[in-house]
């Protein structure tokens, strides 16, 4: 059981170097990588979608990398937006690692780039444990998923620096009880900020690009108490053309 836990520690502990190294590069040339987390079937992928759209409307340079275990339909949705959009099929894994993503990156993510959103694999457990470099972890849950969802996955709330509700046009009917909800996020992450989507509405969306812009522009990110120190770290003044460095 030790050699297991060590092992465990040993990769995490790999792959948070590699994240520090990514979180660097995307500084020196100017990029902000957001990091959404979310359950299969949260909604993540139309929000997104509408979130590239309306960055794209604003002229913002903005690129986004969607993961799954199989199958190119979300970056085909994604794509729609009219921005530069890569899938990546993990193989079976259940999340991104930030040396898979940094590999991904090069030789394909345009200079130019202001925003990365990188959609994990949708699963709340493993993703939550790896950094994948980004300034921006959002975790998201959809008003049928059950207002106790950050209860039960108290890792991928708590490590959260923003938290989104998803569906919000349905809530009257499915019951969601929006004070418990918040009364549970605040539980494993007091003072995290909560924005309450509906992509099929348009309601509050644009409010996470909004967040992502401010990241960019050098404001703090909330700083979970779970973490012990921010999640990521932002850089107010980067150079623009610095290149992603090569996988190692």
């Amino acid at each position: 059981m030790c050699r297991v836990v060590d092992l465990q520690q040993a990769v995490l502990a790999k792959n948070d170097r590699s994240a520090q190294d990514l979180r660097a590069e995307l500084a020196a040339r100017g990029t902000v990588a957001v990091n959404l987390l979310s359950s299969p079937g949260s909604g993540k992928t139309a929000l997104l979608e509408t979130e590239l759209a309306l960055a794209r409307q604003r002229g913002i340079p903005v690129a986004a990398l969607t993961a799954d275990l199989a199958t190119e339909n979300d970056a085909l949705r994604l794509a729609r937006s009219g921005v530069p959009v890569k899938q990546v099929l993990t193989d079976g894994l259940c999340h991104l690692e930030a040396g898979m993503l940094r590999g991904h990156l090069a030789g394909w993510l345009p200079e130019d780039t202001r925003l990365l959103f990188v959609e994990n694999v949708g699963n709340l457990v493993c993703p939550a444990s790896y950094d994948l470099g980004e300034s921006l972890r959002v975790a998201l849950a959809s008003v049928t998923e059950g207002e106790d969802k950050p209860l039960k996955y108290p890792t991928a709330f708590g490590l959260a620096s923003l938290v989104v509700v998803t569906k919000t046009d349905i809530a009257d009917a499915v019951g969601f009880d929006e004070a418990a909800f918040r009364a549970n996020v605040e539980q494993v992450n007091p003072g995290v900020e909560v924005l309450f989507t509906s992509a099929r509405t348009g309601a509050g969306t644009g409010r996470l690009l909004d967040r992502a812009l401010a990241v960019l522009d050098g404001q703090p990110v909330h700083r979970p108490v779970m973490a012990g120190q921010p999640v990521a770290h932002a850089h107010p003044h980067p150079h623009p053309h610095a290149p992603v460095g090569k996988p190692s």
